[in-house]
């Protein structure tokens, strides 16, 4: 269970965010607190799991003086009485017609839910996830997505669930069309090397939309599920991830808001660069291979340094780089993937990415890797994306982020700063949701072999 903290400093436009870490085998409760006035340190840890139907007419009601259910009721208290927002990942009972398409036959849907108690206590907003995953079978899918915002001092909020952030709604529509500075996120991600780790795309999500992006994972090392985060286009972090340990992490930070109406809000031009230059040769080794199931196009970087492009459908990849301090057992390749993936949902991706293989085997390439000895002095990353929304990633030896190591520019590349030459690389990758190729039919089906929001 994780729990955050805002805090408003009265003379500046930032605000100050902590949370701390907890894991459980069972059910968790996980709650976001934002402070108007002062950092809250008596910290509630709740780890109960409860189902309670309230109705929209009742949406600021104040349950700290008048509930009937003991979880939301505290809650409640919490926020009231240190005035701050409380935001908990729970769950929702809502009655229907047996007679009704879709009623279960006990009469009620159950939906994966986040609640927002205002500093007063007020119930002011409530999420029901749309996009489930393989271990919801209790839950429900409601009819359509909900695009819930709420306002604070501090700037408007939106929430989405876990598995939501692949897809276009809510996540995406949020930023877009309803101009949030901040989304909260309550997530139980299982990490998927190697791009699929939490802090990975979180923190590349964020950078991507230009928003801040408050990520609570459950901490379940036993499920793989590690690292939460404080994101925001400009800074990785800080983030807590640790699969040694089962313990939890405090963690605090300071962020600027980023209203999406300002004239300092940055859109990439994601394929500028690279419809710009002629096309390099694609290599001696070309092969193909499977990433998290999907059928990538790969080249073998063979050299100190070089300049590849490599071709998938409509998708062209360019990698420029030098100074490759290759450990003679590690194996670096450039891959390309357009398509649409198919394992545990069904969402179409644009990704160019270099990678280190799993061994110097090349069919391990795409395999989940964790360490890496090799050293690059530079590189750049770019591809022709037919989509908009692109998110860039580095990954470094034994799973950390590449804080203040690269950079994006304007045109779409994604380039390293000089600092890069100090740490292996496990990963670059650009990683491209091309939403308007999505099967149009939203697809509820769960997957019954998976136990985690990857």
């Amino acid at each position: 269970m994780l729990s955050f903290y805002i805090k408003k400093p009265e003379t500046s436009s930032t605000t100050q965010l902590c949370f701390d870490g907890y894991d459980y085998s069972s059910f968790t409760l996980t709650v976001l607190y934002v402070a108007t006035s002062y950092i809250f340190h008596n910290h509630f840890f709740l780890t109960f799991w409860f189902l309670a139907h309230k109705t929209n007419a009742r949406l600021l009601f104040m349950n700290c003086r008048f509930g009937r259910a003991p979880v939301q009721t505290r809650l409640s208290c919490i926020a009231k009485l240190n005035s701050i927002y409380v935001v908990a990942n729970i769950g929702d009972k809502k009655p229907c017609n047996i007679s009704t398409v879709g009623c279960p036959e006990d009469g009620h849907f159950y939906y994966n839910t986040a609640v927002v108690f205002d500093s007063d206590g007020r119930l002011v907003a409530r999420y029901h996830k749309y996009n489930l995953f393989s271990f919801e079978g209790q839950f429900n899918v409601p009819p359509e997505p909900e695009m819930v915002t709420f306002e604070t001092p501090f700037g408007k909020f939106g929430i989405f669930i876990c598995f939501d952030i692949l897809f276009y709604k809510p996540a995406a529509a949020l930023v877009v069309d309803h101009q949030v500075d901040t989304i909260l996120y309550p997530t139980g991600w299982l990490n998927i090397l190697p791009h699929f780790t939490a802090i990975e795309i979180h923190s590349a999500w964020a950078m991507g939309m230009g928003i801040n992006l408050l990520a609570a994972n459950l901490h379940n090392t036993s499920m793989r599920m590690t690292g939460s985060g404080i994101f925001s286009p400009e800074t990785l972090g800080p983030y807590n991830y640790n699969m040694d340990t089962e313990h939890g992490h405090l963690i605090l930070s300071e962020l600027s808001a980023h209203p999406r109406n300002s004239s300092t809000f940055f859109i990439h031009n994601w394929s500028l660069y690279a419809n710009s230059i002629a096309q390099y040769s694609p290599g001696p080794n070309v092969f193909r291979g499977h990433l998290f199931s999907d059928e990538f196009t790969f080249t073998e970087l063979t050299e100190p340094q070089g300049n590849y492009t490599l071709c998938q459908k409509n998708l062209c990849c360019h990698l420029t780089y030098t100074g490759m301090e290759k450990i003679t057992d590690e194996v670096y390749v450039l891959g390309v993937f357009d398509g649409l993936h198919e394992i545990e949902g069904q969402y179409y991706l644009q990704i160019c990415t270099l990678l280190k293989c799993l061994n110097t085997d090349i069919k391990s390439c795409g395999e989940p890797v964790e360490t890496a000895s090799t050293k690059f002095k530079s590189f750049s990353l770019s591809g022709n994306f037919s989509t908009s929304f692109v998110f860039p990633e580095v990954l470094l030896n034994k799973v950390h982020l590449a804080t203040g190591m690269f950079q994006v520019l304007p045109d779409g590349r994604l380039t390293s700063g000089d600092s890069i030459s100090q740490k292996p690389l496990l990963s670059a990758t650009l990683f491209g949701r091309w939403y308007d190729k999505d099967p149009v039919a939203h697809d509820d089906t769960i997957f019954p072999d998976s136990k985690g929001c990857p």
